[in-house]
């Protein structure tokens, strides 16, 4: 591998390891002379209903009650179609959202006032199923070829419905933000986030200002997954408001169980396909995608654009047909989640794929190799799948790895006894950047250097570290250019009032993106380097000139410049008996050109991995027929940790990128994308029986293994 490749100690390792890392709850009650104000949020009981009345009790010298009359701007948090309120308006649309925020100096009183106030409410019917949505916040059809010929010529035409469901991110540090009046009327705005830019632009509209009269700064960040996207600038808006209204700094930290109740979680979907195959080859999907976006639209728009651009999976088809659906209903409103709408509809083409090889009497890893897309193939949005495709490589990598193809073919024989067992195999790309125009047309991501008299130089980007190691790349790619030692080179968490807008931490960006842009400021500032003066340059994205235009009007063109590529398989035993599966082994290759950090990236491989096998599997979260979240802790939500797959093996292909810095491509969503496939096809095969089961749902948990044994006996 190339030098850049060689692991170094982490930039925020020694702090965090001496518990010296300051987060947000670490600061103390009365820094900075000020004492901090507690503020914690009156969330609905009901998931639709007309708040009619509030009544507030006495309060208490330095308690302060904040609603949607104290909002000196707009009661819309600036996210997509800016139709979520800081605080409610004339009605409620989901338990937990937000009427009201009490601020005071003691936790226990501002919980005595909280259960003192009474509200007046008149109970509306919620809608909580989206087959019965009557709103869709967004809509979109797109396709190529002609798919009803496809379906008239067809030998067999297979139809299916797979359903997936919540997945929460369960980062370590639970969402908190905190505001402080400065000086000046500015609105010192920081916590834990992803996206230092949009809180700043959440919180300017919410306090009717201009950019110079706030700024957001990322503290230290304990897990985002994409949890911390948008919620951030919701919470960010309610504690600035609460703060200029108080006059004194507002901190608000959820605790666990709100954190679980309330909060944004990856996308419940339906999806519903029909496949056309004739001479044992799919020749036409028309596939349906229907995603619970809850009471409002947040970034469900997004979420839904690169879900359904990966609904035919890493196939080629010559004819396609997708509708893509974001449905209103009174639940939670959900948010960005790692692989960000791609793993619900990659579980449903690859298990349909595998539905259908089975069908046909065919090994299922035959029968998806013959379709792999290659070099030069077109997507499904009519683009260009402009780099070598390697996952025939890769596969040869896993089949290597967990012995696959002969397992494969040995566990689809009929098996007997308690223990079954199965092997399970999917493949998946992950769109690197933002889907479609939205680098050139919205981020316009900029970048800067600033190198110091003594030689020191600071990387100015707004990208947070949220785990994934970029106040650590950033600087190795700087010093790697400057010849420098890498510990003359460092990375601050991102405050707007001094860091350019580089663009969110989001979308598997960072590193590919803002990584060139650093990399290419940095050949810059040395061709420019005058010892003992202080010096800045910047670089602005440029779109590669070899993309096809993308038109979201009619999603046609090249959805991403280029794609990262995983294969991954799961073996596991089944106990008949109880329904438990234990993964006897996890196996992945991944293509993300080449690893800056090969300890960070090969991290990053693993955690994922180990998540997306927790959706598959435990991660059960739904709501009751109130439309309230029934899996409020860690006892009633579980996790997989560690102990759950002793036996995780992935390795790194590298085909590289030329757009990348030193060949990088987008990872940090990648390897959470195919483990669901895999998983439900290695318990299909191990469940066996009298006949091979067809599942179509995640999580599939160890009493839906027994449900579904149960069938065979009945």
């Amino acid at each position: 591998m190339k030098d850049i490749c060689k692991s170094v100690v982490k930039k925020d390792h020694d702090p965090k390891i001496k518990g010296e890392t300051r987060y947000l709850v670490d600061y103390n009650l009365t820094d900075k002379g000020e004492r901090i104000l507690c503020g914690k949020l009156l969330h609905s009981p009901y998931a639709k209903a007309r708040v009619l009345s509030v009544t507030v009790p006495d309060l208490p010298e330095g308690y302060f009650y904040i609603d949607k009359t104290d909002i000196p701007g707009d009661n819309n948090v600036n996210i997509v179609l800016d139709d979520t309120p800081v605080f409610c308006r004339d009605t409620v649309e989901y338990i937990g959202e937000p009427i009201a925020m009490v601020a005071g100096p003691d936790e226990k009183e501002v919980d005595r006032i909280l259960s003192e106030i009474k509200v007046e409410f008149e109970e509306l019917a919620p809608e909580l199923d989206i087959r019965n949505g009557t709103k869709n916040f967004f809509e979109y059809e797109f396709g190529h070829g002609d798919v009803e010929k496809a379906f008239r010529e067809a030998d067999k035409i297979y139809e299916e419905e797979y359903l997936t469901g919540y997945q929460d991110q369960t980062y370590l540090e639970p969402q908190g933000m905190m505001a402080e009046p400065e000086e000046n009327g500015v609105m010192y705005v920081h916590g834990s986030l992803q996206c230092a830019y949009y809180v700043h632009g959440a919180v300017m509209r919410a306090l009717g200002v201009d950019a110079s009269k706030v700024h957001i700064f990322q503290d230290p960040t304990g897990g985002g997954f994409g949890g911390k996207e948008d919620f951030p600038s919701i919470i960010g808006c309610q504690v600035a408001v609460a703060a200029k209204k108080a006059n004194a700094p507002v901190r608000c930290v959820f605790d666990r169980r709100e954190d679980l109740e309330f909060t944004p979680k990856r996308h419940p979907s339906l999806c519903r396909y029909k496949v056309a195959v004739k001479d044992g080859r799919v020749t036409g999907a028309d596939c349906e995608v229907i995603f619970n976006a809850g009471a409002y639209s947040t970034l469900s728009a997004v979420v839904l654009q690169r879900g359904i651009i990966a609904a035919i999976g890493v196939y080629d088809i010559e004819n396609v047909h997708v509708t893509g659906k974001a449905v209103k209903t009174n639940t939670n409103p959900c948010g960005a989640y790692r692989g960000f709408g791609a793993p619900q509809t990659f579980f449903a083409m690859e298990t349909m794929m595998s539905h259908i090889a089975q069908d046909l009497g065919e090994d299922s890893i035959e029968f998806k190799e013959r379709h792999f897309v290659k070099q030069g193939d077109t997507t499904s949005t009519s683009g260009r799948y402009h780099f070598p495709v390697p996952l025939p490589r890769m596969l040869a990598q896993v089949d290597e790895m967990a012995d696959l193809r002969r397992k494969h073919k040995e566990y689809m024989k009929a098996q007997t006894g308690r223990y079954r067992r199965g092997i399970g195999f999917s493949a998946v790309f992950h769109g690197a950047g933002f889907t479609g125009s939205g680098e050139r047309d919205f981020i316009k991501a900029t970048a800067k250097l600033r190198k110091y008299k003594d030689g020191t130089v600071e990387v100015l980007a707004s990208n947070g570290d949220i785990g994934q190691g970029v106040r650590t790349t950033f600087p190795k790619i700087v010093a790697h250019e400057l010849n420098l030692p890498l510990e003359k080179v460092y990375y601050n968490h991102p405050d707007t009032a001094r860091v350019p807008d580089s663009g969110p931490t989001v979308a598997s960006r960072s590193l590919m993106i803002v990584g060139e842009l650093l990399r290419r400021a940095a050949i810059k500032l040395r061709t420019i380097w005058r010892d003992n003066e202080e010096q800045e340059v910047e670089e602005h994205y440029k779109e590669p000139d070899f993309m096809i235009p993308f038109y979201l009007d009619r999603f046609e063109g090249d959805a991403y410049p280029t794609y990262a590529w995983a294969v991954s398989a799961v073996e596991v035993e089944l106990d008949t008996y109880t329904g438990l599966s234990k993964i006897l082994g996890a196996y992945g290759s991944f293509d993300v050109g080449t690893p800056v950090d090969y300890n960070i990236v090969m991290g990053q491989m693993e955690g994922g991995f180990l998540q997306g096998l927790g959706y598959a599997s435990i991660e059960k979260m739904n709501y009751d027929n109130k439309g309230r979240i029934r899996n409020n802790s860690f006892t009633d939500y579980l996790i997989p940790t560690a102990m759950d797959v002793p036996n995780l093996q992935v390795k790194l292909y590298v085909e590289e990128y030329p757009d990348g810095p030193y060949g990088a491509k987008g990872a940090g969503e990648l390897p959470l994308v195919a483990p669901p496939a895999a998983y439900i096809e290695a318990v299909e095969q191990a469940m066996g029986g009298s006949k091979r089961h067809k599942l179509s749902f995640i999580p599939f948990s160890a009493e839906d293994v027994i449900h579904e044994l149960n069938k065979e006996v009945l």
